[in-house]
């Protein structure tokens, strides 16, 4: 038998395996290592390699910038296509800003996922446009973009086709941040190419325990799936996994208008607070249907914020671990989406002043308005 405290390693990634975090390499559930213990001529695989192997499904998991900094110098040295995938609906906490610079002088085509959460209003060209422009100011020269649904299947036959013409016979590298939804869309790639019959391959880059997929090209090339870097601004990594749940959108966004005068707040369930210093603004909010958005008046604001947090004001169910809120000041000098990384924006008016909190290790920011 082996002995409990001997460290042991997954067989098909190479991960060091362990049991707290289902989302970080190497995730074993407690009772198969106990099965292992008592029989240790199983063979042991990690979650992800199991159901990789069992079901061709492939879960992300997730990895620090150190670790990702890694990874990306050992591809730098290969030939290649990057398929930069990012989150339409959180682009700015899901946007990898210098990739460019860690993958060299490689095409990088940049898909932005989740389409499907837009409102329907929204020009698609216009966002082409808007995507591409942000890729830039981000320092990606992509070499083009397209707007995908993972969960809705959109698009993904043109994603193949703009994979075909610009990896010009060689590997495709897909790389995102964590929540973007990049497993998702691989998962729809491999069930919607005929071409991909073969049992996926798991192995490594070398000196390192990250592990990557090979997803066998018709050519001998693979398409290669890497773990997902972990934004540590995005409200995500901040909650629980029913209060994630709770934010996260699964159907198009429906804005929902304020007119507000000076000395008002709007509380965004307890994640976000804003507070409008004009004496009359129109705002307008895109976040999950569902979520609590209350106004009061802004002298109020402290004191109903300690009252109803966990309550009236969720999430956070769990008000315990939940850290206090800091406080941004921003002027919109034209009409601009107030971005909060992972929960979603609010569309201000020109020469609005207001002040925002989000809780602190979060990140918010001012853009031209998206819509």
């Amino acid at each position: 038998m082996t002995e409990s405290n001997e460290e042991l390693f997954c067989i098909g990634c190479g991960a060091k395996l362990q049991t707290t975090d289902k989302d970080l390499p190497g995730y074993v559930q407690q009772s198969t290592l106990d099965k292992y213990l008592e029989d240790d001529s199983k063979e042991l695989f990690c979650k992800r390699c199991f159901r990789l192997r069992n079901y061709n499904e492939i879960t992300d998991v997730n990895i620090d910038d150190d670790e990702f900094l890694k990874l990306l110098d050992s591809i730098s040295s290969k030939k290649g296509l990057i398929v930069n995938v990012v989150d339409i609906f959180d682009y700015e906490g899901s946007v990898i800003p210098g990739l460019q610079r860690f993958v060299g002088d490689k095409n990088i085509l940049v898909v932005g996922n989740k389409v499907d959460l837009l409102p329907h209003s929204v020009n698609q060209n216009k966002l082409l446009n808007w995507l591409q422009q942000k890729s830039k100011e981000n320092g990606i020269k992509s070499v083009d973009q397209i707007m995908v649904s993972a969960e809705k299947g959109t698009n993904i036959d043109k994603l193949m086709r703009l994979i075909e013409k610009y990896r010009d016979g060689q590997d495709v590298y897909v790389v995102g941040t964590t929540n973007t939804g990049k497993s998702t869309l691989i998962n729809k790639i491999i069930s919607e190419n005929s071409d991909v019959k073969n049992l996926i391959t798991t192995s490594r880059f070398p000196g390192t325990t990250l592990d990557k997929i090979d997803i066998p090209l018709d050519d001998g090339h693979f398409l290669i799936d890497t773990p997902g870097i972990i934004h540590k601004y995005q409200l995500a990594h901040y909650l629980n996994e029913k209060e994630l749940k709770a934010i996260t959108p699964k159907k198009p966004l429906r804005p929902a208008t304020f007119q507000l005068r000076d000395g008002q707040t709007i509380f965004v369930a307890g994640l976000a607070r804003f507070d409008f210093l004009d004496e009359k603004t129109n705002v307008v909010f895109y976040v999950n249907q569902g979520l609590v958005l209350h106004r009061t008046k802004t002298v109020n604001a402290d004191e109903f914020y300690q009252k109803h947090l966990g309550e009236l004001l969720n999430p956070p169910y769990d008000v315990s671990e939940f850290p206090k809120l800091k406080k941004e000041e921003f002027t919109s000098h034209k009409k601009s989406d107030i971005v909060i990384y992972g929960l979603g924006w609010v569309v201000i008016p020109a020469n609005c002043k207001f002040r925002v909190y989000v809780p602190e290790g979060v990140s918010v920011s001012m853009r031209d308005a998206i819509i």
